[in-house]
């Protein structure tokens, strides 16, 4: 809920970790639409694995908050019945790797539905799941399988890197009338920021500039635009410039920003945790250096995970994107 001022007038503007910011935003829609439902694994009482539905079960009854099975499969196809039947269920997936039992379920039908039936059945229905490593887990925990979801024709995808974003795009991801995964850092779980819950809130599907500069155009989403933004840190104390783009939607892309930004950089780097080979990355790649031939002063470099499936806890450091990895790929574009 949100706090108040000392007058007792409601405070418009809260200092907000991402998990609490998702929470807040289930909460509105919990609250503006009787039709919002929330269910996964110990969504309800425990409040979830990292606490994000923590105090709605209480708040809105557990027909609204349910607690699941530990069956991926039946959550998201119960979820898909409950869409056809007029409901927005948003579905909590416990870890990343855990989505897999579902991924039938979300292909096959999910992303489908609507085409199908030439558009008379809507899916309005979000699956969230808290992604990518860092926390010390293996695998199955600390995965970032977005390009599997964003390749799907009939599915959006969007991926979190602030509390602002948290809150926003959670409620955007609820209205939408078509089915969304939300691809939650785990790892910055507890960063936190400034949220004016009545700001206006930007496009849920557009691309953002989250840091200006000069030299070279670097590209992230979700957790690694914290990343970035460090890594662009490091490099101003060297005099170089590094402009950070946030893309914040997986599918559909929004390129605009990146390629009005390497026009006037003639460079670009793409990070993200998931293995490079046929990542988002390969494809940011591909379509800025369709779009901004001309422009670009050297190739395209990508810094993200490698092909090997993800290590155990003590050798994440070394499978993970650090700032050096993206400051040895801004030195190799900088010096073409």
């Amino acid at each position: 809920m949100r706090s108040t001022t000392p007058d007792g007038t409601p405070d418009r503007v809260q200092r907000l970790t991402i998990s609490k910011a998702i929470n807040l935003g289930l909460r509105a829609a919990l609250d503006t639409d009787p039709g919002v439902l929330v269910l996964g694994e110990d969504v309800g009482a425990l409040g979830g694995v990292f606490r994000v539905t923590e105090g709605l079960a209480k708040d809105f009854g557990e027909d609204r908050v349910v607690d699941t099975p530990l069956a991926e499969a039946g959550i998201v196809g119960t979820a898909i019945g409950l869409a056809m039947r007029g409901y927005r269920p948003v579905c909590e997936i416990q870890f990343d790797g855990f989505v897999f039992p579902a991924y039938d379920q979300i292909v096959t039908q999910l992303a489908k539905m609507t085409a199908r039936t030439r558009g008379a059945t809507p899916m309005p229905v979000v699956i969230r799941i808290p992604a990518g490593g860092g926390i010390g887990a293996v695998e199955h925990h600390s995965e970032s399988p977005e390009t599997l979801f964003a390749h799907v024709p009939g599915l959006r995808c969007v991926s979190i890197s602030n509390p602002v974003d948290a809150y926003w795009m959670t409620r955007q991801a609820i209205a939408s009338p078509d089915p969304v995964v939300v691809f939650e850092p785990k790892r910055h779980y507890w960063d936190k920021a400034e949220v004016d819950l009545d700001a206006t809130p930007y496009p849920l599907h557009a691309a953002r500039v989250v840091r200006a500069g000069t030299d070279v155009t670097v590209v992230a989403h979700g957790p690694s635009v914290p990343l970035a933004l460090r890594a662009a840190d490091a490099a101003a104390e060297e005099g170089r410039s590094l402009e950070v783009v946030d893309l914040r939607s997986i599918s559909p892309l929004d390129l605009a920003p990146v390629e009005e930004s390497v026009r006037r950089t003639g460079r670009l780097v793409v990070v993200h945790e998931a293995p490079t080979f046929l990542g988002i990355g390969a494809e940011v790649a591909a379509r800025v250096s369709h779009s901004c031939f001309y422009s670009l002063e050297a190739p395209v470099q990508r810094v993200g995970g490698f092909a090997v499936p993800y290590p155990a806890a003590r050798l994440e450091g070394e499978y993970l994107p650090d700032a050096d990895r993206v400051l040895e790929a801004v030195d190799r574009v900088l010096d073409a």
